[in-house]
């Protein structure tokens, strides 16, 4: 921890100097972007700070208790002075290492969240969005907001592909851990011998990123526009309002187009292509960190199948950390936490490891 600890330590002095100097105050993206890693790193030079004092005071209490030739009554003062310090030092260590150990920098962004329909055709799609209204219900449990970036709607309800953003306190790091594939066994409203199916959906969770975390070159970009779909009569699109954008270099490409608006449909494909090039940098880093890590809590790995919702057991089993909760119908409302707070406890003994 120590080593650790030393390297924030002098990050966040060099970091003091450079907001002062003036060529990076003249520069306002240099400047953003430092002002916000000097934040997120105020939490833990404060405790510190606190956790040194104990450590001073700890130390003078114990030179009184050296000197022999102090009162008794001082002394048993002291003493007890010197027992509860002990106490609060080691509570302000424990959570230095709490905040050196399970601090993510993603973890205050806004997200978008994309899921999409997986194995299992109709049933599939329905899935998809249920799991849309669910993390929906959690978002509105915890008051946050949520806004459909784009949306592909089946016939019967179901959504091929669904788009959002979720925007408020710590939204990242709560929903970092529900990327993945997502499987149901039910027994689907088409299946007239009651036999159980399985089905799939996969989520894949992007923190949002921000102009200070990257940069997005125009001559790197190819914007296409075309007419949009619709479903005929007034709601045929008559003018090139979709949007599609392709990313050179990577050739990640984003469209979107369940706006009127070609602006609108712009912004919003470039805030999907933003996180999708932020989320490719960020597991890039993030595979080369967990190399040796055999437990991937909250690694964003799309391919790996994360949990299972068993409608006939009323079952819902996290397969990362063999979690699971007969309250089927209270998850698919919404009611994460449990489920949330068993991964970040399990990632924080894996990160002490």
């Amino acid at each position: 921890m120590n080593k650790k600890l030393e390297e924030k330590l002098k990050r966040f002095s060099e970091l003091q100097e450079l907001v002062i100097d003036p060529k990076i105050i003249s520069n306002q993206k240099e400047y953003k972007k430092y002002a916000k890693e000097m934040s997120s790193l105020q939490k833990i030079v404060s405790k510190y700070n606190e956790y040194q004092k104990i450590v001073d005071e700890i130390t003078s209490l114990e030179a009184v208790l050296g000197d022999t030739e102090q009162e008794k009554e001082f002394l048993k003062l002291a003493e007890d002075e010197l027992e509860s310090h002990k106490a609060t030092r080691g509570k302000l260590q424990e959570e230095l290492e709490e905040l050196l150990l399970e601090k993510d920098e993603n973890a205050d962004k806004d997200i978008i969240m994309e899921i999409r329909q997986g194995t299992g055709g109709v049933e599939a799609a329905l899935f998809a969005h249920d799991l849309f209204r669910m993390y929906s219900r959690y978002a509105a449990r915890k008051g946050w907001k949520v806004e459909t970036i784009s949306a592909s709607v089946t016939e019967k309800g179901g959504f091929k592909e669904a788009i959002f953003s979720v925007s408020g306190d710590g939204v990242y790091g709560d929903f970092k851990y529900e990327s993945g594939t997502h499987r149901v066994q039910r027994v689907p409203a088409t299946e007239t011998s009651g036999r159980i199916h399985t089905s799939a959906a996969t989520v894949a969770v992007l923190p949002e990123a921000e102009d200070v975390d990257m940069e997005i070159k125009p001559q790197d970009l190819r914007i296409d526009v075309f007419r949009a779909g619709g479903r005929g009569g007034q709601h045929v699109n008559v003018t090139d309002s979709a949007v599609r954008i392709t990313h050179m270099p990577t050739g990640l490409v984003v469209s979107c187009q369940d706006e009127r608006s070609q602006y609108k449909n712009k912004a919003k494909a470039m805030r999907v292509l933003r996180a999708r090039l932020f989320d490719k940098i960020t597991q890039d880093q993030n595979k080369k960190r967990s190399r040796d890590r055999k437990l991937q809590v909250g690694s964003g790995d799309r391919s790996e199948k994360i949990r299972t919702y068993n409608f006939p057991d009323r079952r819902v089993t996290d397969h990362r950390i063999g979690f699971t909760k007969h309250n089927l119908e209270g998850v698919l409302n919404g009611a994460l936490d449990e489920f949330i707070a068993a991964l970040r406890e399990a990632d924080r003994k894996e990160r002490m490891k």
